[in-house]
């Protein structure tokens, strides 16, 4: 079983930066690729980056790429996400999910309830 539980969401103007984390229970968080996703207002769910838990191999969504930067600090069970350069369209409820599987298989079986980032013109 796991929790997690986003912070770090809030209102920035175009150009601005934010780091969001994601604190995670348990005591196998470095074993688990973690990953955040976002929903915009009236659009689905879609990927923004993942972070494996045993390469610590990196992969983002071209839309953030460059921009943002996942990252996890492992001893602390702390999930982050350096967004730079934030742009409107970045506007979107946050999630972080988890993958226990231990397979190159990704499975997001635990997610939190997401942070708010909201992104003035």
């Amino acid at each position: 079983q796991v929790q997690l539980v986003e912070s770090g969401g809030g209102l920035v103007q175009t150009g601005d930066s934010l780091r969001l984390s994601c604190a995670a229970s348990g005591r196998a968080f470095s074993r688990y690729t973690m990953g955040w996703f976002r929903q915009a207002p009236g659009k689905k769910r879609e990927f923004v980056a993942r972070i494996n838990g045993v390469s610590s191999s990196t992969y983002y969504a071209d839309s953030v790429k460059g921009r943002f930067t996942i990252s996890r600090d492992n001893a602390e069970n702390t999930l982050y996400l350096q967004m730079n350069s934030l742009k409107p369209e970045d506007t979107a409820v946050y999630y972080c999910a988890a993958s226990p599987s231990t397979s190159s298989l990704i499975r997001w079986d635990y997610w939190g309830k997401g942070t708010l980032v909201t992104v003035s013109s």
